[in-house]
């Protein structure tokens, strides 16, 4: 009986957590949910992809957006690539950061600890931090102060460009968006609501397991470090549809993986290529619609 009571208080405890979590979530929320300008978003997408192109490639993609190359380097050790672009006509520079591509970023994904980070004062994925610091300490000289400066990248890139994005905010550069693809979680909701007032729109596909990593445990929720996504997350669903979450919503959408075996659909639905052609075919014509999430509430902690 004692063993009951107890059990009971416990999921009552975890109840109350959620309801509080939501109010939370609903403070977080920047704006309104409101249509997606896939026209900014492609041309984003087109820099994440361009970044994973050699040198020259990069180049010609760079200029056919009427930007010029100003920096594209590689990080000895880690191996994280990325670029900087620079328009000067309307006085904005791009950042783009590539995703996981060899065993040295696959080492940098699975660092999932969260530590300190001293220059934010936020807690950060500890591998994630690593590599944006190091990305940061080259960009820096070549930032121009006074130009708008957006942040993209898909994957890995995209958790790097988030963090990057902290640190553009912290020493007062002018942050104008991050668009990110695919990218999986950096911070926990302390973090989350301290760069509420940055700009972020998170682009995933329904099937993508990353963006949902690591997977949201509502049992966990007493854990101060649980993980937590920030800004706006677009799903591009099928015919061109999308749908726009953000907060507990957003969070709660992992259950439908814990449901069915992952497959190579997963990764297929990962790719940067693929969001490049389906953010490419809602440029002309999308509509917004509800996402229908498949988890109950009342329901999250099980039956007795």
């Amino acid at each position: 009986m004692l063993y009951r009571l107890k059990l009971v208080m416990l999921k009552l405890t975890n109840f109350f957590i959620v309801l509080m979590l939501i109010f939370i979530s609903a403070k977080l929320t920047a704006d309104e949910l409101d249509s997606v300008n896939f026209a900014v978003l492609h041309q984003h997408a087109i820099f994440a992809q361009a970044v994973y192109q050699s040198e020259d490639d990069v180049g010609v993609l760079i200029e056919s957006s009427n930007y010029s190359l100003t920096l594209y380097h590689t990080i000895p050790g880690t191996q994280i690539s990325f670029l900087l672009a620079t328009n000067e006509l309307t006085r904005t520079q791009i950042i783009a950061v590539r995703g996981t591509s060899n065993i040295e970023n696959a080492m940098i994904d699975i660092s999932l600890k969260l530590v300190l980070d001293q220059k934010t004062g936020i807690r950060l994925h500890n591998g994630f931090s690593f590599a944006a610091k190091q990305v940061y300490a080259e960009l820096k000289p070549k930032l121009k102060p006074d130009y708008k400066i957006n942040v993209t990248g898909h994957s890995l890139g995209g958790a790097v460009s988030l963090i990057l994005a902290m640190y553009l905010d912290a020493d007062q550069f002018n942050v104008e968006q991050v668009t990110t693809f695919g990218q999986p979680k950096v911070t926990n909701i302390a973090g989350a609501n301290k760069i509420q007032h940055i700009k972020v729109i998170r682009v995933v596909t329904p099937l993508d397991l990353v963006p949902l990593v690591p997977l949201f445990d509502p049992l966990d929720l007493s854990n101060v470090d649980v993980y937590w996504h920030t800004g706006k997350e677009v799903i591009l669903l099928a015919n061109s549809q999308y749908a726009v979450l953000e907060g507990t919503e957003s969070m709660l959408r992992a259950s439908s993986f814990t449901q069915r075996l992952l497959s190579e659909e997963n990764l297929q639905h990962h790719q940067m290529r693929l969001y490049l052609n389906m953010v490419r075919a809602r440029i002309k014509s999308s509509k917004l619609v509800p996402y229908q999430n498949n988890y109950n509430l009342f329901n999250l902690f099980g039956s007795e």
